[in-house]
């Protein structure tokens, strides 16, 4: 055997060791609620954009494609504790439950927690609040999601290095006479962030971190994207910093969930559903350039935990036509808009349906008229105004949210809100079929090392079985 060989055969096994080893440094990004036609939507609109540098998706640019089936242990349209859950531990288990056997009497490990014991660094990140179901799926084992205190508990007790996002919904109990989880936190060593100079400041040499958006909403969680403000944290920027605080020696697990692009679903608003799958997509953006550094050492995994909202890129209304640009008309959430309406309700200046069209307009570029229908703006027809009639009505008598017709039209969201997302998504050609979840799979990406093994059609718990097999 002579010396070139031997040299060419070392090449060979040394290049296999590389790319067979489990990879050094892992992110898992998970948009909840988001399936194709959230990822279609915000395609059409980004690639619609003069100055998208980038037309198409960064998600849809990973040569690795997959789709994996989302349902429960006890139900086939799951919530996203035990979608989380699956995706974190490689089991299912029942609807509302977090990190524990259908039964509720086995703690499930979670791959977040596996590696933390191999020594990687850990960091969890969420545009909800960090003690919502899904972060919470890869640091918590609770009978009920809902425990959102002991929850936190769990979080500070976790020892993972980077916590990020929104914040505790019950940071001192249901009640409110419980010891502060920021107290608790402080007890573990944790510093706690809340301003965008001390979030600027950041370094690794801080130790444990748990960094709370400077502006949260009333459920605890970062605003919508297309209502953020200059001087709040975006998830761009707080992966960009996990990435600076988790990297080491040893390698890091990085959890990125797009959480309100879910919460937009269930409301049924596009607008805010697509600028946060946008800003979601622009997060891997970060983990891909990390990755050109990085290329054999670095896995990335895109995926939802579920569609939410039942949306599609098609409306009877407009038949074989879609126009998801007119989205852009939109300028702030339904969660906004409901802040206005409240506003204009407080200074009693809502007397009639016609004193809410300038703000209309302003909100969605929603006009009464073909006459007013100028510089881009969009007249209602007659159905429009009659269903925007009646939603008034219903908002200023208060319906009842719970009456089965009330919920259909409404879903339990502000009548007028939900009715002016839906004609002007009707108008973009988007329809939607529940406020809720729905059971249809949804799609999987992946680039880097052990990426591969993401091809296919699954379902949700070999996700985890996958990742736990690489370091095993």
């Amino acid at each position: 055997m002579n010396k070139a060989f031997l040299f060419v055969l070392l090449v060979v096994l040394l290049s296999f060791s590389v790319f067979c080893s489990a990879p050094k440094y892992v992110f898992f990004f998970i948009g909840d609620g988001m399936g194709l036609a959230q990822i279609n939507a915000a395609q059409l609109y980004k690639s619609s954009m003069v100055n998208a540098e980038q037309p198409k998706l960064h998600m849809l640019t990973l040569p690795v494609k997959g789709m994996q089936t989302t349902h429960s242990y006890d139900s086939f349209i799951t919530d996203s504790a035990p979608a989380g859950t699956a995706l974190a531990t490689g089991y299912k288990t029942k609807n509302g439950v977090i990190g524990l056997d259908p039964t509720l009497k086995y703690r499930l490990e979670t791959i977040a927690e596996f590696l933390l014991k191999k020594g990687k660094k850990i960091g969890i990140i969420s545009s909800v609040s960090i003690d919502h179901a899904t972060p919470a799926s890869f640091y918590a084992h609770q009978a009920s999601r809902n425990d959102y205190y002991e929850i936190a508990i769990e979080m500070v007790n976790s020892g993972f290095h980077f916590f990020a996002g929104g914040g505790f919904i019950y940071p001192e109990g249901k009640k409110g006479d419980q010891l502060s989880i920021y107290e608790l936190a402080k007890n573990r060593d944790y510093t706690l962030i809340q301003t965008y100079e001390g979030f600027s400041k950041l370094t690794p040499s801080t130790g444990k971190v748990i960094v709370i958006n400077s502006v949260l909403d009333s459920s605890k969680a970062m605003p919508y994207d297309i209502d953020r403000q200059t001087g709040e944290f975006s998830l761009v920027e707080i992966t960009e910093k996990a990435i600076d605080f988790l990297d080491n020696e040893k390698g890091f697990f990085l959890m990125v969930e797009g959480g309100k692009i879910d919460w937009a679903c269930h409301a049924n608003d596009a607008a805010a559903t697509i600028h946060d799958t946008l800003i979601f997509d622009e997060s891997i953006k970060v983990a891909l350039d990390f990755l050109q550094k990085h290329p054999q050492e670095t896995l990335i995994l895109v995926t939802g935990d579920h569609e939410t909202g039942g949306l599609s890129i098609g409306f009877a209304g407009t038949k074989y036509e879609a126009n998801v640009p007119l989205i852009g008309l939109q300028k702030i959430s339904f969660q906004d808009f409901d802040n206005v309406l409240a506003t204009l309700k407080e200074e009693k200046r809502l007397s009639s349906l016609n004193d809410l069209y300038p703000a209309i307009e302003e909100a969605f570029g929603l006009v009464p008229s073909k006459d007013k229908a100028s510089n881009g703006k969009i007249a209602m027809s007659e159905y429009d105004i009659e269903r925007l009639e009646k939603a008034f009505q219903d908002y200023v008598k208060q319906y009842d949210s719970k009456n089965e017709k009330s919920y259909l039209l409404y879903g339990g969201y502000n009548a007028l809100s939900v009715t002016l997302t839906h004609i002007l998504n009707e108008k973009a050609g988007l329809g939607w079929t529940t406020y809720s979840h729905t059971g249809v799979p949804v799609p999987v990406y992946a680039i880097g090392n052990s990426s591969d093994a993401f091809a296919g059609y699954y379902d949700n718990t070999d996700i985890g079985k996958t990742l736990f097999s690489l370091y095993r």
